[in-house]
């Protein structure tokens, strides 16, 4: 089975933390991935850096490109994964754009994916009707989970469409905006009947939410309805002020 769809299977709410990787430095990308499972993290979402970054906001683009700067490409990224199950056992997602996994090769990055052990992808601009028509039976004969991102504007016929063809979990933009949090700000009304109305379709895939949640009290409201939520923007910049030296009191506050 399928990590993410063990972690699911949890019953607890997930937090996911993600970060570009070689963010700050290039060789820091395994050892944030195992202080984060030390310190109780349940998903770690692998930022892959790219040049265009459309759903990224100022924070995250900035790690990306720094981490291009450091050196970072995909076959690098690469190399500094393969042992990491040796270390690591939560579930592993690589979230980037397609330009990069097209250049490579879908079906050699499929493969490269299942061999060090990630268990699936995040990729903003892939359509789902692209990925259902095209890349679906590649994803899944390396065992890999493609997550489709909803926001408050998709339809509920493009989200049961979502549903029918994932079988991980749904990524709930929180709203509809690039990530970072809401300027320290709780989620509104809005917000609040927004989750409440997918919880409420009572979708097959369990939803994590992302964008805007920063500290305990954001994570709190997300997964009120939710399975999950994600943490990005927050945790690069801890990263940018601390290093990557003060992993476990970032955590602590959001536990």
């Amino acid at each position: 089975m399928n990590r993410i769809t063990q972690k699911l299977q949890e019953d607890k709410k997930i937090l996911s933390i993600y970060f570009s990787a070689g963010y700050p430095n290039l060789n820091d990308t395994v050892p944030i991935i195992q202080d984060l499972e030390k310190n109780g993290v349940d998903l770690i979402e692998i930022g892959l850096p790219f040049s265009d970054p459309l759903a990224d906001g100022p924070t995250i683009q900035a790690s990306s490109t720094q981490a291009l700067h450091n050196g970072m490409t995909t076959q690098i990224l690469f190399d500094q994964l393969k042992n990491i199950r040796e270390s690591v056992k939560i579930p592993l997602i690589i979230m980037g754009y397609f330009n990069p996994m097209l250049q490579y090769g879908i079906e050699e990055f499929c493969k490269k994916c299942a061999e060090i052990g990630i268990d699936g992808l995040i990729i903003p601009d892939l359509p789902v009707d692209v990925y259902a028509d095209e890349y679906k039976v590649i994803f899944e004969k390396y065992g890999l989970i493609n997550v489709f991102l909803i926001t408050p504007q998709t339809s509920e016929e493009r989200i049961r469409f979502i549903d029918s063809v994932s079988n991980g979990f749904i990524y709930m933009v929180s709203s509809a905006s690039v990530t970072g949090s809401q300027a320290g700000f709780g989620f509104g009304n809005t917000q609040e009947s927004y989750f409440e109305r997918i919880a409420q379709m009572d979708l097959k895939n369990p939803q994590i939410v992302g964008f805007g949640i920063s500290n305990k009290e954001t994570f709190n409201q997300a997964t009120k309805y939710a399975k999950g939520a994600i943490i990005g923007s927050a945790f690069i910049k801890h990263l940018s002020e601390n290093g990557s030296g003060k992993i476990a009191e970032f955590v602590g506050e959001i536990r």
